[in-house]
């Protein structure tokens, strides 16, 4: 049973709160220029950063980054995940849906930004109304996007210049169905508002602290918990992940630096395996884990799916052979740096040993992977 597209990757859509267009509907993917912002300010004041989002798992991220570079912040959102994060910044109230509610009403006016990010466009409906509205109130934008855009999923080595999936009637707005169609088509609504002044970001799994489906956070709890740790595939399969705070630098650097365009944003830059995923988390924990190896085709019989109960590993043949070998060689080149495995799930399991008044099901969901039943039950 190779895992469909949708359960591969829209566990990321599905966590909607850790997988191109056809030649000329962007033009170029490849790096643009983009002008200076419309309103040049003194070299020593402060850049403005408005945050389409920013309270849930990368946007906390983006802000700390922010922070770092002694940015003015501003955030946009429905103040409805974690409120009260934040509370020292200006948050601005609204819908990303102009007809919901007060919809884009706090963003009217001449209120300018030097960059926005926005981590939160999921219908290009609602990607387009914002960045027309900003216009030239705003220099460059930053759109999250994602490799689920890519709809052939079967290919290793896919790059910026790779075909995306299209749908047929572009004003479907489910997003859980057609998460990649729809991101594309937010990316080159965000383009068309802003030529030139775009930069569409194309992560893949999304990892570390503030992540709650489970996704990465399987491996490091689970090997902690030690005794003997079932693995899927082979110990060469490779895997590909970013650590959220990895995508916040990058994504502002391209905003500072000028790097617009489309980027595959995957790591690690320096590359991984399932080897060194287990391994790596066995000496961060030092438990005395043991690993038992279960060939793909095993896997398979056993009904035991990629990205469902074998998290971030997929079989390297097969529907889904592409999905951990995106190139990342654009933004490598631009910048992208990735930190140690040992950072980001040391940094997880100090975040997951916070959540002590989890339900029953937000402890599996959190968890992730396969429950102790069905490992046991696969061991055997």
């Amino acid at each position: 049973m190779n895992p469909t597209r949708r359960n591969v990757l829209a566990r990321g859509s599905a966590a909607l709160a850790a997988l191109g267009l056809p030649a000329g509907a962007l033009g170029s993917t490849a790096p643009q220029e983009e002008p200076e912002a419309p309103t040049p300010q003194p070299d020593d004041a402060p850049k403005t950063l408005l945050i389409l989002g920013g309270t849930s798992f990368l946007g906390p991220a983006v802000v700390e980054a922010a922070r770092a570079r002694g940015f003015e912040i501003t955030l946009f959102n429905r103040g409805k995940t974690a409120p009260e994060m934040f509370s020292d910044l200006e948050q601005l109230r609204g819908d990303r849906d102009p007809d919901k509610d007060a919809g884009l009403s706090a963003l009217e006016g001449d209120r300018t930004w030097d960059y926005v990010v926005d981590t939160s466009s999921y219908v290009p409906r609602h990607t387009k109304a914002v960045a027309e509205l900003l216009g030239d109130r705003v220099g460059r934008y930053c759109m999250i996007s994602t490799v689920s855009v890519y709809p052939d999923l079967s290919i290793q080595g896919l790059d910026e210049e790779s075909e995306v999936g299209r749908l047929d009637d572009p004003t479907v707005e489910d997003a859980r169905t057609y998460y990649g169609q729809l991101k594309a088509l937010c990316e080159e609504a965000a383009e068309a508002a802003l030529p030139g002044r775009v930069v569409n970001l194309r992560p893949g799994l999304i990892v570390g602290p503030r992540d709650i489906t489970g996704r990465f956070g399987y491996w490091p709890v689970r090997v902690r918990e030690s005794g003997e740790v079932l693995v899927p595939g082979s110990p060469s399969d490779p895997v590909q992940y970013i650590d959220a705070r990895d995508l916040a630098k990058f994504t502002l650097h391209c905003l500072v630096e000028g790097h617009m365009g489309v980027y595959n944003v995957v790591g690690p830059t320096y590359g991984s395996t399932m080897a060194d995923l287990v391994h790596g988390c066995r000496a961060l924990t030092t438990t005395g884990a043991t690993f038992r190896w279960l060939p793909a085709d095993r896997c398979d019989e056993l009904g035991l799916q990629a990205w469902d109960e074998l998290e971030v590993w997929s079989s390297p043949t097969g529907g889904a052979a592409g999905i951990n070998a995106v190139s990342a060689e654009r933004a490598i080149a631009a910048g992208l740096t990735s930190r140690p495995l040992a950072d980001t799930a040391r940094d997880y399991l100090e975040w997951y040993d916070t959540l002590t008044t989890l339900t029953p099901e937000q402890e599996a969901r959190y968890r992730g992977g396969m429950t102790p039943e069905q490992e046991a039950e696969a061991l055997g």
